[in-house]
């Protein structure tokens, strides 16, 4: 059984981090960006000389780890799923930098017994020495296994629905190295290597990191609508279903003017990514 007490009063402490070129091009590489290698729109985010860093690298940095496992909390952690994530990056992020993050509890609340809990994190990711704010995001977390402690119920939340069709359509073609090269960037979890794991959590194998996944969307959202992908200020969305390395993903893309853009994507008719958004810097 869990204890809401000890999760909604876990010490993240304030993790210190700092990267260089290397681990924005790193990110990068593990998006798929650079399968064309002649190709200058993905270069720009591969040539440390003059180098534009992907907003969503932010989501990887002073990041709390595996915090979730402590048996403190009581958690079923084979049953955990992230079921979403929002983030709004307020200020581009220079080619390399010191930076500190926070990380708190939000809301912990409860589906019913066999239904789960829903877990939301919320961190901020600041620059050391110029408290310029990177990053704000909220990750949440379904606990399949957690229900049925007593919590405040979870509110009901719908996904959204277009109602007309998509103004853009745009197609990745995952690497099957993708999951391999995507968890340098910090995400050991071994269902994404380890084969084995992989087979007991109920898949054929590896699978690829749901953020990178999400960092896929805020690339080829933007090439869809001809924007710039370093430019993003704010991307959500709801993980729907698994992608394997590998996997040709199909974005569909509502253009909502001023207001950014809503997106989904599938793999065949499998949808993997749903109630998307997405805006830009000086929309």
């Amino acid at each position: 059984m869990i204890d809401p007490a000890a999760i909604e009063a876990y010490d993240f402490g304030r993790p210190q981090d700092s990267y260089t070129a290397r681990d924005a091009i790193l990110y990068a590489l593990g998006l798929g960006l650079g399968a064309d290698p002649l190709d200058p729109a993905d270069l720009r985010f591969l040539d440390e000389r003059n180098l534009a860093v992907l907003p969503s690298f932010a989501v990887t940095r002073c990041t709390p780890g595996m915090w979730i496992r402590d048996p403190a909390l009581g958690v079923d952690f084979g049953k955990l799923v992230h079921s979403a994530q929002w983030a709004e990056f307020p200020a581009p992020m220079p080619a390399g930098a010191a930076v500190r993050g926070t990380a708190q509890v939000v809301s912990l609340t409860d589906r019913g017994e066999g239904r789960g809990a829903v877990l939301v994190l919320e961190r901020r990711i600041t620059d050391s020495a110029t408290d310029v704010l990177y990053c704000r995001l909220q990750q949440t977390l379904l606990l399949r296994g957690d229900g049925g402690f007593g919590g405040p119920p979870t509110p009901r939340e719908e996904a959204w629905i277009p109602t007309r069709p998509a103004y853009a359509v745009h197609t990745v073609k995952t690497s099957p190295r993708a999951a391999l090269i995507y968890r340098l960037s910090g995400d050991w979890n071994p269902l994404h290597v380890d084969p084995e794991v992989a087979a007991r959590a109920g898949f054929a194998r590896p699978i690829l990191h749901g953020l990178a996944s999400y960092g896929i969307a805020g690339a080829a959202v933007s090439r869809a609508l001809g924007r710039d992908p370093a430019s993003v200020s704010l991307l959500a969305c709801r993980f729907s279903g698994v992608v394997l390395p590998g996997n040709e993903v199909e974005f569909q893309v509502w253009d909502e003017a001023d207001a950014g853009a809503r997106f989904v994507a599938h793999v065949g008719t499998r949808k993997v990514l749903d109630s998307g958004e997405i805006a830009w810097r000086n929309s």
